[in-house]
């Protein structure tokens, strides 16, 4: 690594832009599956009118990206950051492959789950290797970068799979994922750098580099293990496809008939996969120079404290099935959401009383004792719950007035809020080196506070006016804003070996904010609906004639509109909070370049 005056040059850059990409394509995965979700439906045999039934597609991505993220960033503390980098994108594109070849529900979530796990593995460790590669004072405009790509691939995400769906089938859009994650892997795997992974010493005594003559970094083709690879995804994508020309065959058809049973793993092709894919693990396990270096990684979770990462994953779990899983226009949480959250409630108290009696828990004591590195979390919380009211009440409140008939102008409207924001992210780190973190992450969040009340005035006609723009601008840019400032903060106010745990655990607090925001606000806002609409004539008393009915609807619009700005004040109530709590709690994070105690100090 070449570090002059405190920037970064050379390939260590380069590694950390090709993080940055890969970031950004995680992330428009999030957002491509909304377009999609009909077609993926129907392929494992969901009606489109049941579209319940197809929660778990998008719930198994989020147990993944989160419940999983506090292990991915303490292993990358623990064993590097780019063989955490790369070992993400090839679970992203493994989970890319499975969603392909999907041919029921379970294979599908299964395929999600995957995806969720690689692409948010990817989060703490770019954010870990800023911390990495760029002094305190230095890390802002890096950070606000990756803030940057990270959203925007909420604009990427949709606009890329309707461009795919113009033209292919929805699958061709996982095709397209596992591509690209596994070009980026090879890409980072072959960067040669001088900064090598790191390894802990121990709480409070840094980090050192991995021994790479022990372990091995670069070692000679396994072709015992390539082949048996080949073998595994050749047989397993066979019983997964299973083509047509192959089946109806009368010789190379019997592969595909079961043993016992109707299953497809229990026939020739799905044994021999099941055996190759277990010869592969031994062979990892045992070789001497194996293709993937499979005790180092077990070594490396279970000294990250997996009985610790078990127990936050069920919490995690349990809060993000009790919200994802309701429906927001008449519950907060599902049917069963209270009892998710008992088990949740359980799996923390558990957590907790683990970390005091664990020799190496998960979160290292006093890993967070610093006022700025827990008070980033309580920020990053507030933060999602203001956010995921612009994500998924804008394009509603578009729908309800002047584009009913169209989600794709409905989204565009989104656009524009979307467009502001990596803007205004890149801003914020740049404002970071200077200014104290606190201020900009305050200022972010007083301007999102400012556009969510110049939306809650929105009237039926609103959006045709070019003033609409400006709390749409206003409000993208100020979370923007306040993106870079949140993640310096915590990384400023952390040790060097626990910024991964650190960064993964910020990423945690802003999902579960925006779970908890989007099902307590939806709530409040239907209060406010039902309380207008109780108000309204009924139907039959009003729609005696055409005119009359076009009335009545103007009036449930109105109620709508109603909800819509309760959701949208409320929103502003959680974003200003946020910005009281970054005042008041990031005052001793040091991530300036020239902090006022030394300009007093050299000023006599």
């Amino acid at each position: 690594m070449t570090v002059r005056d405190g920037a970064v040059t050379g390939q260590p850059r380069l590694l950390l832009g090709l993080a940055a990409v890969a970031v950004a394509f995680a992330a428009a995965d999030t957002y491509v599956v909304v377009l999609a979700l009909p077609d993926m439906m129907t392929s494992v045999g969901i009606p489109i009118d049941q579209l319940q039934r197809a929660a778990p597609i998008v719930s198994g991505f989020l147990l993944g990206y989160v419940a999983m993220l506090p292990l991915i960033g303490r292993i990358a503390d623990l064993r590097g950051r780019v063989p955490v980098l790369v070992a993400a994108l090839v679970l992203f594109a493994v989970g890319s492959l499975v969603t392909t070849l999907a041919y029921d529900m379970p294979t599908l979530v299964g395929g999600r789950f995957l995806q969720g796990v690689g692409g948010g593995g990817l989060v703490p460790a770019t954010l870990a290797l800023v911390a990495d590669l760029y002094p305190a004072n230095r890390r802002g405009v890096p950070l606000g970068i990756v803030s940057a790509v990270q959203e925007l691939g909420s604009v990427v995400g949709p606009l890329f799979g309707a461009v795919v769906l113009a033209v292919a089938d929805w699958r061709a859009i996982f095709l397209i994922n596992l591509a690209v994650g596994l070009v980026l892997a090879a890409a980072i795997r072959g960067l040669r750098f001088g900064h090598q992974p790191q390894v802990s010493e121990g709480p409070g005594r840094g980090m050192r580099p991995i021994d790479r003559s022990k372990d091995g970094a670069r070692p000679r083709p396994d072709a015992v293990g390539a082949l048996l690879l080949l073998i595994t995804l050749v047989t397993g994508a066979l019983v997964f496809v299973r083509p047509t020309q192959i089946l109806q065959d009368i010789t190379w058809g019997q592969i595909f008939i079961p043993f016992a049973g109707d299953g497809r793993w229990l026939t020739p092709v799905g044994v021999i996969a099941l055996a190759a894919a277990l010869l592969l693990v031994v062979r990892c396990s045992t070789a001497a120079r194996p293709l993937v270096a499979l005790p180092g990684w077990v070594r490396s979770v279970r000294e990250a404290d997996v009985v610790g990462a078990l127990f936050l994953a069920v919490a995690l779990g349990g809060v993000i099935l009790a919200f994802a899983t309701a429906d927001p226009k008449i519950q907060v949480f599902s049917d069963q959401g209270l009892w998710y959250l008992l088990g949740a409630a359980l799996a923390a108290v558990a957590f907790v009383l683990h970390l005091r009696r664990a020799e190496a828990p998960l979160v290292p004591r006093g890993a967070l004792r610093r006022t700025p590195a827990w008070g980033a979390l309580l920020v990053s919380f507030f933060v999602g719950a203001a956010l995921i009211a612009a994500l998924i009440d804008i394009p509603l409140f578009a729908r309800t007035t002047v584009y009913p008939d169209s989600q794709l102008m409905a989204a565009l409207v989104l656009v524009r809020f979307l467009v502001a924001l990596p803007v205004g992210a890149v801003l914020g780190g740049y404002l970071t080196r200077t200014l104290p973190a606190g201020v900009v992450a305050a200022v972010g969040l007083v301007l999102a506070a400012a556009g969510f009340l110049l939306m809650s005035r929105w009237g039926l006609t609103s959006l045709d006016d070019l003033s609409a723009n400006v709390p749409l601008l206003v409000g993208g840019f100020g979370f923007g804003l306040a993106l870079a400032p949140v993640n310096a903060a915590v990384l400023a106010s952390t040790d060097d070996d626990v910024h991964g745990l650190a960064s993964a655990l910020v990423v945690v607090a802003r999902m579960v904010g925006m779970l908890v925001g989007i099902s307590a606000l939806t709530t409040i806002g239907l209060r406010r609906y039902y309380a207008e609409q109780a108000d309204l004539p009924t139907a039959r008393s009003v729609c005696d004639g055409k005119s009359r009915c076009a009335e009545f609807t103007d009036l449930l619009r109105v109620a709508g509109i109603a909800q819509e700005h309760t959701v949208f004040a409320g929103a502003a109530v959680c974003a200003l909070v946020g910005a009281v709590l970054a005042l008041l709690l990031f005052r001793g994070a040091a991530t300036r370049a020239v902090e006022p105690a030394h300009l007093l100090h050299t000023a006599g």
